[in-house]
């Protein structure tokens, strides 16, 4: 048995230098097949390359004294003095709660409802009618949140905004209330102001979905006798998982990269305490102080996290609903 092991072995290896030679030969038949399209995929290689991997090189800010106007090598090397700064300083934990708890409920209010709202959509059966809906519905995608924190500001004023007005007339509240003054509100404001916005948008992918999923099931479910009902929960549910996965996933991925526009815009000084997240405290303690090798410590804190939780999100659902993007 050795010894036929032994005249085996070489013949092995040059079936293995084939397969190799062969698999070679055709990549490069491929690639001379399809090189207008590797000629069109070249730019949006080269721009990713630019913008998303050569300012990597800015992170070694982090580990160093960074002062504007020196080159590299007369830099002040730091260590981990930036990253110990900031896991000691107190305000860093009350940004982070701010953080995840408005990350979690748009998540689950940003993730569901499009959701709920696609497939009750997509029952709608006049086309004008659900053409309508949807296009009023992503409307305001397009709208800057500039005039959208004007628009929210307004209907919660206490001077005529429509909230406290509509509150007062069906005698709930007695008084106007201060909606923007109270910072235990304003985690739901924001949360039902993004809901608002890009909920149309959010939508528009899953009834997309949807369109993909064959007639003929739904054909064969009222022929057995289930009603609209059951066929959203077995058929047009089961039939978009992948596409829910993927996005629960990306969503879970950006966790506590929310940015900080909605913030910025809606906050104010009384419900700092509650409105101040990550990227806002990049700003305001990082660049806002020419701190850049703290800012650039809480941005790479803000990837590094990130990161893990597009790992351990795609890892869960590939256990659990055999689904992954990687």
């Amino acid at each position: 048995m050795e010894a036929l092991t032994d005249r085996q072995a070489p013949l092995a290896k040059e079936t293995g230098k084939r397969a190799a030679r062969g698999g070679f030969s055709r990549f490069w038949k491929v690639m001379r097949s399809q090189k207008y399209l590797y000629f069109m995929s070249i730019p949006f290689v080269i721009w990713v390359f630019v913008f998303s991997y050569v300012p990597l090189w800015g992170w070694t800010m982090a580990f160093q004294d960074f002062k504007p106007g020196k080159s590299f090598g007369e830099q002040k090397w730091a260590g981990f003095k930036h990253f110990h700064e900031l896991f000691t300083d107190e305000r860093f934990y009350l940004v982070m709660r701010n953080t995840l708890a408005m990350s979690i409920m748009g998540l689950i209010a940003g993730f569901i409802v499009p959701i709920v709202f696609a497939v009750l959509l997509n029952e709608i059966k006049g086309k004008m009618f659900k053409r309508t809906v949807q296009t009023v519905s992503y409307l305001p995608h397009f709208v800057s949140w500039v005039v959208v924190a004007g628009i929210v500001s307004k209907m919660l004023s206490t001077d005529g905004g429509a909230v406290n007005n509509l509150l007062v007339w069906l005698h709930i509240i007695h008084e106007p209330i201060q909606f923007m003054a109270k910072g235990n509100l304003f985690w739901g404001i924001v949360t039902g102001s993004d809901l608002w916005k890009e909920m149309g948008w959010n939508a528009i992918i899953y009834l997309a979905a949807i369109t993909g999923i064959d007639p003929e099931l739904y054909e064969a479910s009222r022929v057995d006798g289930a009603n609209r009902f059951k066929q959203m929960w077995h058929i047009t549910l089961p039939g978009i998982r992948t596409t829910i996965s993927v996005l629960l996933i990306m969503s879970i991925g950006h966790l506590i990269g929310i940015g900080f526009e909605k913030q910025f815009l809606l906050g104010n000084n009384l419900v700092k305490d509650y409105s101040e997240v990550l990227d806002l405290y990049a700003l305001n303690y990082g660049l806002g102080m020419a701190r850049f090798s703290f800012g650039t410590a809480i941005g790479i804190f803000n990837s590094v996290v990130s990161i893990l939780l597009l790992f351990i999100a795609n890892g869960t659902l590939k256990r659990v609903t055999k689904e992954s993007i990687m």
